[in-house]
């Protein structure tokens, strides 16, 4: 069996080696997180290139279901949850700043790769992610301003265009690709591809989870709580969105929904940051990769009894 084949069926075993690997090789981390926007914009080319544009761009009516739910994910849920620790005095601390900012952010680039390991379309999640980048400028507004230590919302709008440009020019050459030179890659050419796309996130996750090593040591309750808020805000809405979905519409399409819910790009604000919120926040966003990352081990069979 080739390599790239072994990587794909094996594929959510390998992402828990990741998770091991970033926390006990520290030195391996911090060597793969200067690479980390190199491989986003690996992985998006591989997702696109295993979806193809067809797919990617959906009809209509699914281009109106997702400006509707990115509306909800985006602008809905981080607005309400403000609302909420505003109302019970908790939005000066670093857990409602954590989650807010989470739930701000657009789907995770990798969203489609945990949809496709989960065994359910990714296409969803592609248009989800493409879209929720484009509308992120926009969506974050309202929620900076009721954020002043943030700072404005000027202030990530370059990392976000950034990203946005990384998308585009991932996903045009990867849909090129498929119109001309691969217009019906063959089932194993598929699966090479799953392959090397869990090995992608498999090599990125070491990156990110530089923050979580050292906490290990110095700062275990720490980590502790943060690893449990980390599990809550990622497990707790992919559940609770695909139990809703159930029966609302057709099975296939729950599971890229309820991913794109529970994963998201938080990393993207780090650049709005006052430097005394950053370690917080740092350790949050390692702690948010192992729910990520043992999705497709903990979640398939919760999916795939929904289609």
């Amino acid at each position: 069996m080739s390599p790239l084949l072994a990587c794909a069926r094996h594929a959510r075993w390998l992402l828990v080696a990741g998770l091991v690997a970033g926390v006990a090789v520290p030195g391996v981390a911090s060597a793969v997180r200067p690479w980390l926007p190199e491989l986003v914009a690996l992985m998006l080319f591989l997702a696109a290139l295993r979806i193809g544009p067809r797919r990617a761009v959906g009809a209509l009516h699914e281009l109106r279901e997702t400006a509707a739910v990115l509306l909800a994910w985006q602008l809905a849920l981080p607005l309400a949850a403000l609302a909420l620790f505003a109302a019970t005095g908790l939005l000066g601390q670093p857990v409602a700043l954590a989650l807010i900012l989470m739930l701000a952010a657009s789907p995770l680039a990798g969203s489609p790769n945990l949809t496709m390991l989960v065994g359910a379309d990714p296409a969803p999640a592609l248009r989800l992610l493409i879209l929720g980048t484009a509308a992120l400028p926009l969506s974050v507004i309202p929620v900076f301003w009721a954020l002043p230590a943030l700072g404005s919302a000027a202030a990530v709008t370059g990392s976000v265009l950034r990203l946005l440009m990384t998308i585009g020019l991932a996903a045009g050459l990867a849909f090129a690709l498929r119109l001309t030179l691969m217009k019906t890659p063959s089932e194993t050419a598929l699966a090479r591809m799953d392959g090397l796309s869990a090995l992608t996130m498999t090599v990125m996750v070491l990156g990110l989870m530089s923050a979580v090593g050292p906490a290990l040591s110095e700062r275990l309750l720490a980590l502790a709580g943060w690893l449990a808020l980390a599990c809550a805000a990622n497990l707790g809405p992919q559940c609770v969105v695909a139990l809703l979905l159930r029966g609302r519409m057709p099975g296939p399409r729950i599971p890229a929904l309820a991913i794109t819910a529970g994963n998201r790009n938080i990393a993207l604000f780090l650049v709005a940051l006052p430097p005394e919120t950053t370690d917080a926040l740092l350790l949050f966003i390692g702690c948010y990769q192992v729910p990520m990352y043992l999705t497709p081990l903990l979640m398939t069979r919760f999916y795939a009894r929904l289609r």
